[in-house]
């Protein structure tokens, strides 16, 4: 299932949606979030690619924001 994430730039706040589940977090929590992520898909590989589209939403958040290259 696609990942989106978007970020308000009025309150710096990044929303992510995925089917029916949302999350909101400040976008200063970005870099947590992104490594929660990975270790999910350490500690289970099983569900791995599940996480695929988190990581991918969320690093083009840090593209945009000239964070990642």
């Amino acid at each position: 299932m696609q990942t989106t994430a978007t970020i308000d730039s009025t309150t710096d706040m990044i929303t992510m949606v995925k089917g029916t589940w949302s999350q909101s977090f400040p976008a200063s929590d970005l870099p947590r979030w992104l490594a929660f992520f990975r270790q999910q898909q350490e500690r289970f590989p099983v569900h791995a690619a599940s996480y695929a589209d988190d990581i991918r939403a969320l690093e083009a958040l840090l593209k945009q924001r000239g964070l990642l290259s």
